[in-house]
């Protein structure tokens, strides 16, 4: 029985790290596309042509 635990241990837990990690990280490359958008309006706005 502890034959089959140790794969799917060993295999379970990087997967369930790298999809916390990405869903972390997504949301901050969100925000940051935010603020680039933002920032790239108010200096469209003020130095615009």
């Amino acid at each position: 029985m502890e034959e089959l635990f140790t794969p799917i241990a060993n295999l379970g837990f990087p997967i369930v790290v790298s999809i916390y990690l990405l869903v972390r990280v997504e949301g901050k490359l969100g925000k940051l596309t935010d603020s680039i958008n933002e920032l790239s309006r108010v200096l469209s706005q003020n130095f615009g042509s």
